[in-house]
């Protein structure tokens, strides 16, 4: 029997201008991790999302360390932060020392919920004891409220921490996610919208803290003709190479991003009509991406719960995910303190994110979208519709 090609959640989608890039670093021999697409890919990439400052890094993970290290993040201090996300978003937080507080989804967004987190610190300074800096996350390609988090921020002097990893090529407001705080990260890890095969990028208005990010990138190497280091340094800088792949896929961000949209667009007009499903609900702040499409399935009315969608799909060769386990029920984050957590923990009950590649074909698409429609049909007992 002819084994059905295998349909992955989001692979990399990789075209001729990468290559280019890549051929001139070879051809100049700028193999070494620093060199003149680096500076390029910062430029640039200021030039798309706005930001003032850019430092390129190695992943996303190591841009969120230094920010917190650059905002004087230290042990025993606590930081606020999302809990509907990546254990990447917190893992920083423990790394220097500092211990997480976690903070619940709205419905409107599925992000960090703007009147929770201004509760939460308005019950911490009554007992004096603030957050030393909030971590927002842009959740599945759409920004956070971020009006409200930066002004309840702002009210207690506390530096807001974007972590737009999956979110590059979104908006809020018109403006990219990740430029409104203090520091912003973003992440090009090869299921990202645009990849660098792994890489990030650390930005921010100020240039004190970009100049800074790249010292203790670079191993904290003092300016001495001999190996002299004052700080500990880390070896998080983005290779030249790696920048130029990153160069190519800027230049097909928007492509991407409507890929991506129209995967949404065709999941929603099909799954969308059956009893239980429910998408992702799509701010009106801004416009979300679809990084990745994700739905909501109500076992009762659809017959089936996210995880018999998800064994069903997989026996098809179709890979979907559940929603992030929300981080305040991850056993190494058990002893966290966490504001809310019913809203997250039910969208991780429900929640499933679909195949959602900028490279999926219609054929691609049909094969999810029938499969789904299957384990309804079969679980209630009815013919199909025929929605192709």
């Amino acid at each position: 029997m002819k084994m059905k090609k295998p349909i992955l959640l989001s692979t990399p989608h990789i075209g001729d201008r990468e290559l280019e890039f890549v051929k001139e670093a070879f051809d100049t021999n700028w193999i070494a991790p620093v060199g003149p697409h680096i500076d390029a890919f910062e430029e640039e990439f200021c030039q798309v999302t706005g930001a003032n400052y850019a430092a390129a890094l190695a992943s996303g993970t190591a841009a969120l360390h230094l920010a917190l290290q650059l905002v004087g993040i230290e042990r025993g201090d606590e930081v606020f932060c999302s809990t509907l996300t990546f254990a990447a978003s917190a893992n920083p937080i423990v790394y220097l020392g500092a211990k997480p507080v976690f903070i619940d989804s709205d419905r409107t967004s599925w992000n960090m919920n703007p009147e929770l987190l201004q509760e939460a610190l308005e019950k911490r300074a009554r007992i004096g004891k603030l957050p030393k800096a909030v971590i927002v996350v842009h959740l599945y390609g759409q920004s956070a409220d971020i009006d409200p988090i930066l002004k309840a921020c702002n009210q207690y002097d506390i530096p807001l921490i974007e972590d737009a990893a999956e979110a590059l090529g979104a908006t809020y407001k018109g403006r990219s996610p990740g430029t409104f705080g203090r520091i912003g990260i973003y992440s090009f890890n090869g299921n990202k919208i645009i990849t660098t095969s792994g890489g990030g990028m650390l930005v921010s208005p100020e240039e004190q803290l970009v100049a800074k990010a790249r010292f203790l990138a670079t191993q904290a190497r003092d300016p001495a003709p001999h190996y002299q280091h004052s700080e500990i340094g880390y070896n998080y800088r983005l290779s030249n190479v790696s920048a130029g792949i990153g160069r190519g896929q800027l230049r097909v961000l928007k492509e991407r991003v409507a890929s991506r949209q129209r995967n949404f667009r065709s999941y929603a007009s099909t799954l969308g009509i059956l009893p239980g499903i429910e998408f992702m609900p799509e701010a009106n702040y801004g416009c979300a991406t679809r990084w990745l499409t994700c739905l909501t399935i109500d076992p009762k009315a659809f017959g089936a719960d996210r995880e018999q969608v998800r064994l069903a799909l997989a026996a098809q060769q179709i890979e979907s995910r559940p929603v992030w386990k929300p981080l305040h029920l991850q056993p190494v984050f058990a002893e966290c303190e966490c504001f809310g957590g019913a809203v997250a923990e039910n969208l991780f009950t429900q929640g499933l994110c679909l195949p959602s590649g900028s490279n999926l074909t219609d054929q691609d698409l049909e094969r999810v979208i029938d499969e789904i429609i299957a384990v309804h049909y079969v679980s209630r007992k009815t013919e199909p519709l025929l929605i192709f």
